[in-house]
């Protein structure tokens, strides 16, 4: 036999029914009591310490959100799926590009698994909304309002939630679409400029994902400061699409102003002459760049190329620009006998832009990251410690730590629903929906 599924509005009567009994804390923080704790500042040097996110997300997009606020001091809480079929958020089992996927952006979080399918799930998560401050979502489009967790049902319950939507697609003629950050950077010109002519290329990682999640957050943030000011919350909303647009909006203006339209990378015309990919000895390559008249004769002095340097073809970066068909075949040659260290070393010495070619992998020994503290340890859910690479910020010249690793699944049911007036027998059957029955 199948159970009714009350809607949104009488799961709203019954929490507020409940709250003498089980929730006496919640008046409190419908109060202006709550805007002073919210809103008072950091308490230990984390800006957003005392703010509560409540996030129902997978992937990369959604989980980026939560974990930009979480570094930030947040109290992020993953509400993860169970029952049904499910075990937790899928992306904690995904394999190989997929595998650093949960741990990287779930950091600093706590996970409360739940079945949203029962009303008593979703009564939970509904207190649990309750105390947020924001909630954060990135399934697709209607999924959030089939559970009665849109942001129209939950306003009613929080005036003051802010909602931040992550999709792929802003509301309009597309938003229908499902939208993957290789689909967006198809049809959103960026494999375009990043491949060969007729070869579209999308970039080496994910990039629409993790800055659509950045803007979440900071939309998120915007959003917090109008709050203090008119007391209301609001929904924020950030796209794969748009994001991906952003992106290209330098070619698109480019395009504009000049009236031709942007090459894509590996054809385009230089700005500056020397700023390529050098195969130097045995092998190995090395980015090297000459991007003014002042550095051009730091290079020229430094490998001793008088004769460039005195060529009146080459007096201008311009000039040079002009010339590159054959300057660069020149100059291949003679730095194809130097080593990618040597080369280091001289454009160091000379504060020229230069560059080793590295692998991912490989700036886990990075000296720089390691001296900086740009690396932390966290533990995964299997025991192994690993190196995560924090946010690429720092306060009070600091950076952001890793405060937990990424939860297990359910790891705070306990915790958290006791905090909402849940007893153990209670909370025992919200953890284990299908021992239940």
């Amino acid at each position: 036999m199948q159970r009714s599924k009350p809607n949104a509005t009488k799961l709203v009567k019954i929490l507020f029914n409940l709250e003498k009994i089980a929730l006496p804390h919640l008046k409190a923080n419908m109060t202006s009591d709550r805007v002073s704790i919210s809103e008072a500042g950091p308490r230990d040097g984390l800006p957003y310490e005392g703010i509560r996110v409540v996030e129902f997300t997978h992937m990369v997009m959604g989980p980026t959100c939560g974990m930009v606020l979480a570094d930030l001091g947040a109290e992020v809480i993953k509400v993860e799926p169970i029952g049904h079929g499910h075990e937790g958020d899928n992306t904690r089992k995904l394999l190989g590009s997929g595998a650093g996927f949960f741990p990287l952006f779930n950091r600093n979080k706590k996970s409360l698994a739940l079945d949203l399918k029962t009303p008593k799930g979703k009564e939970a998560v509904l207190r649990l909304i309750a105390t947020a401050d924001i909630v954060c979502e990135n399934f697709k489009p209607g999924t959030m309002k089939k559970l009665g967790l849109d942001y129209e049902s939950l306003k009613k319950l929080n005036p003051r939630l802010i909602f931040v939507s992550l999709k792929g697609f802003l509301p309009g003629p597309y938003e229908h679409r499902t939208a993957l950050d290789e689909v967006v950077q198809m049809m959103g010109g960026l494999a375009y400029m990043t491949g060969r002519r007729g070869d579209p290329l999308r970039a080496g990682t994910s990039v629409n994902d993790i800055m659509g999640g950045m803007f979440g957050a900071m939309g998120a943030m915007a959003a917090l400061a109008q709050r203090a000011q008119t007391g209301e919350g609001q929904e924020v909303q950030s796209a794969l699409f748009e994001n991906n647009v952003f992106l290209v909006a330098q070619h698109m203006m480019q395009y504009q102003v000049t009236g031709k339209a942007a090459a894509p990378m590996p054809e385009r015309i230089s700005a500056w002459a020397v700023y390529d990919v050098f195969v130097v000895k045995e092998g190995e390559q090395i980015f090297l760049a000459v991007v003014s008249d002042t550095a051009w004769k730091l290079f020229c002095d430094a490998f001793g190329y008088t004769d460039l340097f005195k060529d009146p073809k080459l007096t201008s970066n311009n000039d040079r620009v002009l010339a590159r068909e054959w300057l660069l075949p020149i100059l291949r040659e003679r730095l194809k006998n130097f080593s990618a260290q040597e080369l280091s070393e001289v454009f160091e010495k000379n504060s020229l832009p230069y560059a080793p070619i590295t692998a991912p992998h490989e700036l886990l020994d990075d000296p720089h990251l390691n001296a900086t503290g740009g690396l932390a340890p966290m533990t995964l859910n299997d025991g192994r410690t690993i190196d995560t690479v924090l946010l690429p910020l720092s306060m009070n010249q600091e950076r952001l730590k890793v405060r937990q690793s990424a939860p297990n699944l359910g790891e705070h049911n306990e915790s958290l629903l006791s905090s909402l007036g849940y007893n153990s027998e209670e909370i025992q059957k919200l953890s284990h929906p299908n021992e239940a029955g």
